[in-house]
């Protein structure tokens, strides 16, 4: 079923009432059109998600990957369900491409690409998959990927309040099933703050935080920057 998550940067819960929430089937498409005209003025976004609840009908992995090909937006699938994607802040976006921006022009020449927003990482083959904020991959087996990336190094979340439970939870559960995954960032858009969660040689995830006046370090792809640097032209 398609829902729409509290990814505040991505996921506008305000969207909600005007967009259409719909399940799909491999052989066809049934639409569930829920607008502000059809709810109770007091009716709010966990009802309007309850609401669609009642009709649970999954995607294969593979009847997803065929769909969302055709569509304008971009979704995630989790769980044989499908989440869409909406625009984020400003502050969001350019802390992103701030990162995206510095870790191009140190990866230039190299085996390594980064890739930001709009390019999928695939937890396996059957999913979860994901839209990250950004992620580089330095693996040859995704060399010639056209729709996922399976095999990424480092992985970045930018956050907001209302998706930083999901982002620390679920998802970063997911991405920990990634054998190549080495680093995972947090960014926080409140406050000048990065948590990079490292793998070690034990396979253990550590924390390693940076905040105001640092250096980070990324060992993934031994590359160093003041943290100054990837909140340029934003206020927190």
């Amino acid at each position: 079923m398609l829902k729409a998550l509290s990814k505040a940067s991505r996921y506008e819960s305000k969207n909600i009432l005007s967009y259409h929430m719909s399940r799909f089937r491999s052989g066809g498409v049934s639409r569930y059109s829920l607008n502000q005209a059809q709810l109770a003025p007091k009716q709010d976004i966990k009802e309007v998600v309850m609401v669609a609840s009642y009709h649970r009908e999954y995607m294969t992995p593979e009847a997803y990957l065929d769909w969302e090909e055709k569509q304008e937006l971009n979704y995630e699938y989790i769980d044989g369900e499908v989440y869409a994607m909406t625009g984020g802040t400003i502050p969001h976006g350019t802390i992103a491409l701030n990162l995206a921006t510095a870790l191009k022009s140190h990866l230039r020449g190299g085996s390594c690409r980064p890739f930001i927003f709009s390019v999928k990482v695939g937890v396996s083959e059957k999913g979860p998959f994901h839209y990250p904020d950004l992620m580089v991959n330095c693996d040859q087996r995704d060399s010639n990927a056209l729709k996922v990336i399976y095999h990424p190094c480092l992985i970045a979340e930018v956050l907001s309040p209302s998706t930083e439970a999901f982002d620390r939870g679920r998802k970063f559960a997911n991405y920990r099933r990634i054998k190549t995954l080495q680093e995972y960032l947090l960014i926080d858009t409140q406050q000048i703050t990065i948590e990079c969660f490292r793998r070690n040689p034990q396979g253990k995830w550590e924390l390693n935080p940076y905040t105001e006046g640092e250096e980070i370090h990324l060992t993934s792809i031994d590359f160093s920057c003041p943290i100054s640097l990837i909140y340029e032209d934003v206020t927190v």
